[in-house]
């Protein structure tokens, strides 16, 4: 299922095809530094990916999303959408071959209007290492606001229509 394109992108559901793309970038250390809790071997990539290609963007569960070259399909990175409690918390990883040249900026400005659009009363955080400055950079471009060093999660807390 596709969710949405842009210019540039597809985002949709993950597939099969995706897992080996996966392994490689959530192992690279380019990506894999500033990863906490993300599966990272090939076998548990493929059943993460089994038990998620046939998500659907709710506010009901989390659902991974597969971020796709437009023209390929080829996979560039994933966003992961936990919906709680009037809030979405978005988390992301995009492919080291792929970074700095705003993927993840469009596939996240899409994703954003889209949920906000539907959900206009939700809030949205999401964290980073509180090292990963492309990431926190990226944070602040989206329009979400450094809330802090959040020490027991050890992360550095990003919100967006927050009350």
């Amino acid at each position: 299922m596709i969710f949405l394109e842009t210019d540039r992108l597809c985002l949709r559901n993950v597939a099969p095809k995706d897992a080996a793309v996966m392994y490689d970038y959530r192992n690279n250390p380019a990506c894999a530094r500033f990863q906490r809790g993300q599966t990272k071997d090939l076998t548990g990539i493929e059943k993460m990916v089994a038990d998620h290609q046939a998500d659907v963007l709710t506010t009901e569960h989390n659902c991974l999303i597969a971020v796709a070259d437009k023209k390929t399909d080829a996979l560039i990175g994933e966003i992961i959408v936990m919906p709680n409690d009037d809030c979405f918390s978005l988390g992301y990883t995009f492919h080291y071959a792929h970074h700095r040249q705003g993927f993840a900026f469009e596939a996240l400005s899409a994703l954003i209007d889209i949920l906000h659009s539907g959900y206009p009363d939700w809030e949205f955080i999401s964290f980073t290492d509180k090292d990963n400055m492309p990431s926190m950079n990226l944070l602040k471009k989206l329009g979400y606001t450094d809330m802090g060093y959040i020490e027991k999660l050890d992360s550095q807390m990003f919100g967006k229509w927050i009350k």
